[in-house]
């Protein structure tokens, strides 16, 4: 884990350092990063209010912003690690800043991040075996599609982490409490009627080793806007890469139920 604090994390960010953020910031709230053209942006905002569990907004950007509320003098465009830009659904680039990116007429979307969850597994007990083998967390797309929203539709993207058969209902527990970063998992064990492919092969991050006595436990995922702008073929769109999030000035406790107000 590499415990520094927000704006010192952004910083290494803004200065060059690439990497997946699982583990980083202890503590505090991660989010999804997706900024579209003011035209798709209702549309975005509809299909995020229809599949909350996947897409649970915690900022709106005015346009052509790069601030947030969530974090004080960040750059959304600089100060996440990795970006995905997109074109006509296509992936076209994947740099590490995306200020020549950027246009007048994005919105940005800052997304809920089950990262932020991680720190009250850590808390308990609970291994990341993603954090303990220094891999991207996997993802998949499933087999379930999200409810469509005018112009936007796709299919849901989960996150999986393997847990110890013992801790399975500790983990739902905890999660459970936090619905503004996804809540409890969507599925537990078999993958079979879940993900699309093999559980050995994300779509998304990198595969993971199980130890004796694991269960897969799956949560919905913020990467489910990347699928949806690549099936619904948006002419543009700015993403982080996955597991590369940006870190925000927000304790996790904020998005815990009982734990502290809302930003």
């Amino acid at each position: 884990m590499t415990n520094v604090d927000p704006a010192d994390a952004r910083a290494q960010f803004r200065a060059g350092t690439v990497t997946p953020t699982a583990g980083w910031s202890h503590g505090y709230t991660q989010t999804n990063l997706i900024a579209v053209p003011q035209d798709w942006a209702y549309e975005f905002l509809l299909f995020a209010q229809r599949n909350p569990k996947a897409c649970p907004v915690l900022d709106v950007s005015d346009t052509g912003s790069r601030t947030t509320v969530l974090a004080e003098n960040a750059d959304l465009a600089t100060d996440i690690p990795r970006y995905r830009i997109w074109e006509n659904g296509e992936l076209v680039d994947e740099p590490a800043d995306a200020a020549q990116f950027w246009r007048d007429d994005l919105v940005a979307f800052q997304i809920g991040c089950s990262f932020t969850f991680e720190s009250a597994l850590v808390d308990a007990g609970i291994p990341l075996r993603h954090i303990e083998q220094g891999t991207n967390v996997p993802m998949f797309v499933t087999q379930r599609m999200c409810r469509p929203a005018g112009r936007i539709s796709g299919p849901l993207v989960v996150s999986m982490r393997p847990v110890p058969g013992a801790m399975v209902a500790a983990a739902v527990s905890l999660s459970e409490r936090m619905p503004a970063v996804h809540g409890a998992p969507v599925h537990v064990g078999d993958p079979t009627s879940l993900i699309v492919g093999n559980i050995d092969e994300p779509q998304f991050g990198d595969p993971v080793k199980f130890e004796a006595g694991d269960v897969p436990m799956f949560w919905a995922c913020g990467v489910t806007p990347q699928a949806a702008v690549m099936a619904s073929t948006l002419p543009f769109a700015i993403t982080h890469a996955p597991g590369h999030m940006f870190i925000t000035d927000v304790p996790d406790k904020t998005y815990t139920l009982g734990g502290g107000s809302n930003v």
